[in-house]
C-alpha cells in the first residue's frame, strides 16, 4: 500500500469537537477502503494568507496515511463535497516521518536545524557595504552643495517688493 501526508483545512466557524468528528468520519472512509489511519495532528487555528472561501482563518489537521489509492480518491471526493473543509492537499511519501511534524516543534527546536539565525554577522549597521572600486565613473563630486563646483557660486537671491 502507499503512504501519503495528507493536510486539510476546516472553516474557522467550526469548534475543535466538530473538527475532530471530521477526522473520525475521514478515518472511517480509509478503514472501509482498507487502509490505516497513523499519526493525526491538529495544528490548530490558524491564519490564511488571503481568504479562502470568504474565511480568514483555518483549522489545520495533518493525517499519515497507508491505503490504496482507490480509498484516498473517496476520501478526497467526500472533502470536496463537504462544505465544512476549505482546501486538503495529499502528498505521496516513501515513509512517514518519526516524531512531531515541523509545525508542531518548539521554535527553539526549529532553531536548532539552522535556518536565519545561525549567520554570525557582527554588528552592522546603514550603509556598510563596500562599494569598491567603480572604475568606468569618475568619483561624485557635490561641490555646488557649498557654492562652488562646476556652475560656479551661486548668486545671492534677491526678494521683490522686500528689503534685505
Amino acid at each position: 500500500m502507499a503512504l501519503y501526508e495528507h493536510v486539510f483545512l476546516a472553516r474557522q466557524d467550526l469548534s475543535q469537537q466538530q473538527v475532530d468528528e471530521l477526522v473520525e468520519r475521514f478515518k472511517g472512509v480509509i478503514s472501509a477502503g482498507g487502509g490505516s489511519v497513523g499519526r493525526v495532528e491538529n495544528w490548530g487555528l490558524k491564519s490564511l494568507t488571503y481568504r479562502v472561501k470568504k474565511n480568514r482563518k483555518a483549522y489545520y489537521t495533518l493525517m499519515d496515511l497507508t491505503c490504496p489509492p482507490a480509498a484516498l480518491n473517496e476520501m478526497e471526493r467526500q472533502m470536496g463535497l463537504s462544505e465544512d473543509v476549505l482546501r486538503f492537499l495529499t502528498i505521496k511519501v516513501d515513509k512517514h516521518e518519526e516524531g512531531v511534524s515541523a509545525m508542531m516543534q518548539k521554535r527553539e527546536e526549529r532553531s536548532d536545524r539552522g535556518g536565519f539565525g545561525d549567520r554570525d554577522r557582527g554588528p552592522r549597521s546603514f550603509g556598510d557595504r563596500d562599494r569598491g572600486d567603480r572604475g568606468d565613473r569618475p568619483a561624485r563630486s557635490f561641490g555646488d552643495r557649498d557654492g562652488g563646483g562646476d556652475r560656479g557660486p551661486r548668486a545671492p537671491r534677491s526678494f521683490e517688493g522686500g528689503t534685505e
